[in-house]
């Protein structure tokens, strides 16, 4: 008996810390897409459309492995400023976390970010992209694929760069994300 209220106890112990712990990323997203400071989309990976006859072996397994991009924005404005921060302050705690690997920083004209991943080296399955700007906001993306390899999420950024991609079919996030 005694063995059996030990074991209740040390469930709901569990059960409470993990309540009561950081929300993920996906949570962030659910919990904000309704919010009116934030621009919220999701799109298949088809929107991108690539020339694929311009894209080299490597790149056209990137675009095959990925599915679709959760894009999430906070548009900054001078009546939401403190929201903005701790809007601000809770996706970086969330990113901080030990399942995210970084794949690299950002440092543009644009403001400042990060390319982090969640899975496995040679199998990502998901990678997120945030940046920020004092002036603008900012934006968190999502890239949910399978089997994603880092150097190919590289080699496809650099792709999108190339091509005449100009953000066509993402609204109000396109027109915030091109600055």
């Amino acid at each position: 008996m005694k063995h059996i209220i030990k074991t209740m106890l040390v469930a709901g112990a569990v059960l409470l810390a993990s309540c009561a712990s950081q929300p993920s990323l996906q949570e962030y997203y659910v919990d904000n897409s309704e919010n009116p400071n934030f621009l919220s989309i999701d799109v298949p990976a088809s929107i991108l459309k690539l020339n694929e006859e311009e894209l080299n072996p490597t790149q056209k397994e990137a675009i095959e492995s990925l599915r679709k991009f959760n894009l999430l924005a906070f548009k900054k404005n001078a009546e939401n400023e403190v929201e903005y921060e701790m809007e601000k302050k809770k996706v970086r705690e969330i990113l901080k976390g030990d399942d995210f690997v970084e794949l690299m920083k950002i440092n543009s004209k644009y403001g400042k970010g990060v390319i982090k991943y969640l899975g496995d080296e040679d199998a990502i399955d998901e990678v997120i992209i945030y940046g920020d700007s004092d002036d603008k906001g900012f934006a968190l993306v999502r890239v949910l694929g399978k089997n994603m390899n880092p150097a190919h999420i590289i080699q496809l950024m650099q792709a999108i760069q190339k091509s005449d991609y100009k953000g066509e079919g993402l609204g109000e996030i396109g027109d915030f994300l091109k600055g």
